[in-house]
């Protein structure tokens, strides 16, 4: 586990002055349980390398507990957390001085932006909203939110949540499918209508259950599911954020204009997709040129 102010590299040079081909700073989002060094090892370097000023956060931690506890990110109630990326991208806009960032999150940092987008006055600071397994409508995983649906049926769901919460987590209760906060942002419209958003799925996810809970349609949304281009991906959850394929699809998000093609790289389960050099190249099965709406 990270320290909580350490940092992925290639992320949070203060000094970057986003160049005029990228110009929006691209903000990176964590997942539940993990933090803005962990989460982001492989895209933050690529993103940084391709020209982008890039910046990363940890949300929602403890910050008052002992390493490694502190390190321990999106554990809050998310309308703390989205108050926190809230200023943490006032930050960004005033040492950069760009008119507008983009989003890039994982996990529940596919979900916790949305509050700050909603209701925080994100839909004029955001350009680009892009989820790498986004989970919009909450998730069903290990049947825990059918658990919670139980108890909702015999009136004790608030009296779990509140355990949850009381145990330090209480984000973990409002990701699932059914909780009120799902409720809360599926009522005001996951959507914003200033803002572009790109989903990336992949069909073998374990833990956003459905994968299509991050399939939303929207003149201004574009919804990717790996396997639909890339048949020989099989991503799960934690690896989708280090996989090459997802990562042309978020680079393509970025700037539209990119001629580069898709290379297609095998990508196993589990273990997912290895950078290190001693495996050799990873292998190229197919080339894909991208199309608009790719």
């Amino acid at each position: 586990m990270g320290s909580p102010g350490g940092n992925a590299p290639g992320t949070d040079d203060w000094s970057c002055v986003p160049s005029e081909e990228h110009p929006d700073p691209v903000i990176l989002v964590h997942g539940t349980v993990l933090n803005r060094q962990d989460n982001w090892s492989y895209p933050a370097p690529l993103l940084a390398n391709e020209g982008y000023c890039v910046f990363a956060l940890t949300y929602g931690n403890h910050a008052d507990l002992p390493w490694p506890l502190n390190a321990v990110g999106g554990l809050l109630p998310m309308e703390e957390s989205a108050q926190q990326l809230a200023d943490f991208v006032d930050e960004v806009l005033a040492a950069t001085g760009a008119e507008k960032v983009d989003l890039i999150g994982h996990s529940q940092g596919t979900l916790m932006p949305v509050w700050y987008v909603k209701f925080l006055g994100g839909n004029e600071k955001v350009d680009d909203y892009i989820s790498l397994g986004p989970v919009y409508e909450g998730s069903h995983a290990f049947l825990i939110a059918a658990s919670f649906e139980l108890f909702e049926r015999v009136g004790a769901r608030q009296d779990m949540e509140n355990l949850v919460h009381a145990l330090g987590c209480g984000a973990c209760p409002q990701v699932l499918a059914g909780s009120d906060w799902i409720h809360t942002i599926q009522e005001a419209g996951v959507y914003a209508d200033e803002v572009t958003y790109t989903n990336i799925m992949s069909r073998y996810e374990e833990i956003v259950l459905p994968y299509t809970s991050g399939y939303r349609e929207a003149p201004n949304a574009t919804n990717i599911v790996l396997q639909d281009h890339c048949g020989n991906d099989f991503v799960e959850h934690a690896g989708i954020v280090n996989d090459p394929n997802a990562a042309w699809f978020v680079l393509k998000a970025l700037d539209p204009e990119d001629p580069r093609p898709l290379n297609c790289v095998f990508v196993p389960p589990i273990l997912g997709w290895s950078p290190d050099p001693t495996l050799g190249p990873a292998p190229e099965t197919e080339a894909v040129t991208a199309q608009a709406g790719y």
